[in-house]
Formats: C-alpha cells, structure tokens, sequence
C-alpha cells in the first residue's frame, strides 16, 4: 500500500507531471507553442501546471497553421484589389469590343447617322475618316 501512495503522490504532484512547454516567436511574427522548440529558434519555457505530455499538444506546421488576425486585413485588402482588376479587366474589354464594332460599322458603311441637338444628320466623309483614325488609335491604345 505504501508504493501505491507514493505513485499517487507523484500522480497528483504538478512539478512532478509538468511537461516542458516552449514558446517561440517565426521571422513572420507568429507565436508558437510545443514542445520541443525546432532548432535555430530562441524559445522561452512556459510553465504549463499540468501533465500534458509534448505529444498531446496539438502543433501545425507554420505552412498550416490558421491566419494571424494581422494577417486577416491583409487578405481582405488583397482580394478587394483583385477583385477590382477583374472588374476593370471586364469593363476594358467591354470598352474594346464596342470601340472595334464602332469602327467595323464606320468602315463598311459611309452613310453615317447621329443625333446632335435632338436633329439627326449624316456625318461627312472627313468626319468619318477622323473617327475611325481616332477609335483606331484607342484600340491600338488600350486593347492590345
């Protein structure tokens, strides 16, 4: 009975079960905890009061682990600017289709109508040429 009252001193003794506990800080800013700290990193021993062995602490690789919250902001920020170069990506090619069916139409057809002051004329054969040598230079401009 007496060496079954020892074992369950040294059970219930915290000193006695404490398992090492190290903290470290990657060259991203991210803390860790586990045991034992991987080699080359500066780690502080955190008292941890109890008998958790080293291979019950749940540890993920830095590559897995989840985000930092300071990393959080920064992702949001870069899916706003990606998702605004998509859109704008979407309206410069909508901008391009219209300015090469402008031109298509300019070209085949001489007889060009407009509404100017709420009369509609044809334009000259100089307006004509000035505008398809202006969408032209658009296109060449921003749709290569």
């Amino acid at each position: 009975m007496k060496l079954a009252g020892s074992f369950l001193l040294l059970f219930f003794n915290p000193d006695a079960m404490a398992a090492h506990i190290y903290k470290w800080v990657d060259a991203q800013g991210i803390t860790y905890f586990g045991a034992p700290p991987p080699a080359g990193q500066t780690a502080e021993t955190v008292s941890t009061g109890s008998a958790m062995p080293h291979h019950a602490i749940p540890l993920m690789p830095p590559k897995e682990q989840a985000p930092s919250s300071q990393a959080d902001p920064q992702r949001a920020i870069d899916r706003q600017v990606k998702n605004r170069v998509i859109a704008e990506e979407a309206e410069r090619k909508e901008y391009c289709t219209k300015l090469r069916t402008d031109l298509a139409q300019m070209k085949i057809n001489p007889r060009i109508h407009i509404e100017e002051e709420g009369k509609v004329r044809r334009i000259t054969e100089e307006e004509r040429q000035t505008r398809m040598s202006e969408s032209e230079k658009r296109i060449t401009e921003n749709c290569q």
